[in-house]
């Protein structure tokens, strides 16, 4: 396609994926589109290890990876998650104890940390950060991406040292601006309805607002995020003046994908009401599938959630427990059960393989601009 993002990246069609999944990642570089894999769970050794599977797997196609920079948290950035474990108030600790009971799940406090990285609550410590910058730039990846507020001068001058553009996701105007002022190459305008960490402001307003704002200070594509989960509404963002869609609830309900098939079911039976944009799982507001775990923290009488990282050390451990006893059959754990999804996953009604979501995704674009180009024929 012939478009700002294709050209810079060397990709078919302009369709971004972000998952922690590998498999979801490789597959979509392949179909066509550009797979993102998110490393914020991995040790420094994991990651080389799943970008090394992705190198082997992705057939030369162009992929890249996202990492986390938290630019306030509510604890030094230089502490691991167990020096910050005995800053996290009793209270808080009964609160969630309390909730795993009623739900009949065993949550002792002296549980071991599981070795699945997909059970433990993330490292956004500098140092832990600088150590992934300096594994995904051994790789050859096309792009990095910083998910979480600015786009550290590290992560910049290093993809400049290796050639790599920069992209990062914001949920405003005035922050696509300082963005591109500190150097990013790509800006993801996500809105509202987005999964994971978000903004108040919706995708249809945001994304031409960051595009006129970036314009004063120079030229960079813009991609459209949050909501989007077919190809007719990639389309429509691009009619708007989006260079590509950035997508990731659609990629859960995937084969490929990491969730339970707990996740999935539930994912599948909801309408885009049955999202929350919520503090209780890391403690800034991410859109999620709502769940018991949320209704217990807005309750009357339950703690404040506690700022990151705190509040994910505090809620990860429990939800993660709450799954697997609900994939072990348990009715009331499912109740708890929650992931990050967008307000889109209303529109997601089946499970399908990532190379699937692809063609779909360029079936219905095509079908949009056929039907656009219909209104004026004679």
């Amino acid at each position: 396609m012939n478009n700002a993002v294709c050209k810079l990246l060397g990709m078919e069609f302009p369709l971004f994926a972000f998952s922690h999944c590998r498999d979801v990642v490789a597959a979509v570089s392949r179909a066509g589109g550009f797979g993102v894999y998110g490393g914020l769970r991995c040790t420094p050794e994991e990651l080389e290890q799943e970008l090394s599977w992705i190198d082997a797997h992705v057939d030369g196609k162009p992929y890249g990876a996202d990492l986390v920079f938290p630019q306030k948290l509510a604890a030094e950035r230089d502490a691991g998650p167990d020096a910050l474990q005995g800053r996290i108030p009793q209270g808080h600790r009964d609160f969630v104890a309390g909730i795993m009971r009623d739900h009949d799940i065993a949550f002792p406090d002296n549980d071991p940390p599981s070795g699945d990285r997909a059970q433990r609550a993330p490292d956004l410590s500098d140092t832990h950060g600088e150590a992934l910058l300096e594994v995904a730039f051994r790789h050859p990846i096309r792009l990095i991406a910083n998910a979480l507020g600015m786009a550290p001068p590290r992560m910049i001058e290093m993809a400049r040292a290796h050639g790599v553009p920069v992209a990062a996701l914001v949920g405003a105007a005035r922050h696509a601006v300082r963005q591109v002022e500190a150097g990013v190459d790509i800006v993801v305008a996500q809105g509202t309805e987005a999964g994971g960490h978000s903004g108040e402001v919706s995708t249809l307003v945001l994304v031409p607002e960051v595009i006129r704002a970036v314009r004063q200070v120079r030229p960079v594509p813009v991609l459209a995020a949050g909501g989007i989960v077919d190809g007719r509404q990639m389309a429509g963002m691009m009619a708007i003046g989006a260079a590509g869609a950035w997508t990731g609830s659609v990629w859960l309900a995937t084969t490929e994908s990491e969730v339970s098939q707990t996740f999935r079911d539930k994912m599948v039976a909801a309408s885009s009401r049955d999202t929350v944009r919520s503090t209780a799982r890391t403690g800034k507001p991410s859109r999620q599938l709502r769940s018991a775990w949320h209704d217990a923290w807005e309750a009357p009488g339950a703690p404040e959630p506690l700022g990151m990282p705190l509040q994910t050390l505090l809620a990860i451990p429990a939800l993660n427990r709450a799954e697997q006893a609900a994939d072990r059959g348990s009715e009331k754990a499912k109740a708890l059960v929650t992931y990050y999804v967008g307000q889109g996953v209303g529109l997601i009604d089946g499970i399908r393989s990532a190379g699937q979501v692809v063609q779909d995704f360029k079936t219905g674009f095509a079908d949009a601009l056929a039907d656009l180009e219909g209104l004026f024929d004679e």
